[in-house]
């Protein structure tokens, strides 16, 4: 049975499940539900372009230094201009090789520049989930902006994408960012926490909000921060272990991995490379459940429905 988290007073809960986690009931009885996350964000990020102090200095080939203020930083610029114009059509194309189906991290003001990539993200038949309107860091954005950030996101996926989000990840939030996704309303899930291998229940506003989980150590973005993979090879093999053990693992209690992917970073043809050695991996096992975030979700809300 599903509980939500105990209200102690202390704004973290350190208990979760547990040592002893439901079974899920995976579809099949899988041992493993897999969900890989393709993070649109090129054209999303600060940039004077967008009304921003400066440029981006996060997660790209050169992370880190100073950032340009008061002008465009063009270098930088083209590097996330790569994930659009190339970067996606590669990681689409090897899952659609492989007949595998992806949630996809959507930032509104990403999808408005290049609504073709939108509209193909639905004619594979993958979840296009909210990432914000903005990918920047919403950590000392007022609540009345952060708000009409939501709303507009919302709206703009629905309209580029022909269907509303049910999904929702800011990644860089604020303490707020939680509640007014709650307050909105319309989701089926929140995935701004990293906190766990399988789906739970917290309170917002008074009612249940199913989170589910995502990742930062399964995640592409370690190319770009250290300490992070600086071969291919590690990160083969990193996906590869965690998948592996999980799966292992699932023989008494099965579990969900979350795989994270970035167009400008994994895009690249050396780094494709690299998972598309582990999506071959992935393919050659059939007892794993490979889903979208918003199947889980739907699976979790009918199978471990909120209680308390």
């Amino acid at each position: 049975m599903t509980i939500l988290a105990p209200d102690s007073g202390y704004p973290r809960d350190f208990l979760g499940y547990g040592p002893n986690p439901p079974d899920p009931q995976w579809p099949g009885g899988a041992r493993l539900a897999l969900s890989f996350v393709l993070n649109y964000e090129e054209g999303g990020e600060n940039t004077v372009l967008n009304g921003d102090p400066g440029g981006e200095i996060y997660l790209n080939e050169t992370p880190g230094g100073t950032p340009v203020l008061g002008a465009r930083d063009i270098g930088k610029e083209s590097q996330f201009d790569y994930g659009a114009r190339a970067g996606v059509w590669r990681v689409l194309r090897l899952f659609a090789e492989r007949n595998l189906r992806l949630t996809v991290y959507g930032v509104g003001r990403a999808l408005e520049l290049n609504p073709a990539v939108g509209r193909a993200f639905a004619e594979a038949g993958h979840e296009v989930a909210s990432h914000g309107w903005r990918w920047i860091n919403y950590q000392d954005v007022d609540e009345a902006t952060e708000r009409q950030h939501i709303a507009q996101s919302v709206r703009t996926i629905e309209r580029v994408v022909g269907r509303r989000p049910v999904g929702w990840y800011t990644g860089r939030i604020s303490p707020r960012t939680r509640r007014l996704v709650a307050e909105h309303g319309g989701f089926l899930y929140d995935s701004d926490a990293y906190d766990d291998d399988l789906p739970y229940y917290v309170t917002v506003a008074g009612k249940p909000l199913l989170v589910i989980p995502y990742t930062l150590d399964n995640n592409d973005m370690k190319f770009a921060v250290p300490p992070g993979f600086t071969a291919n090879d590690g990160y083969t093999q990193h996906l590869r272990d965690a998948f592996d053990f999980l799966r292992e693992e699932g023989r008494a209690a099965p579990k969900m991995m979350s795989v994270g992917l970035h167009c400008r970073l994994v895009g690249r043809p050396a780094r494709a490379a690299a998972l598309a050695r582990f999506l071959d991996h992935v393919a050659a096992c059939p007892d794993v459940w490979v889903a979208t975030r918003e199947e889980i979700a739907r699976h979790w809300l009918k199978v471990h429905p909120p209680t308390g």
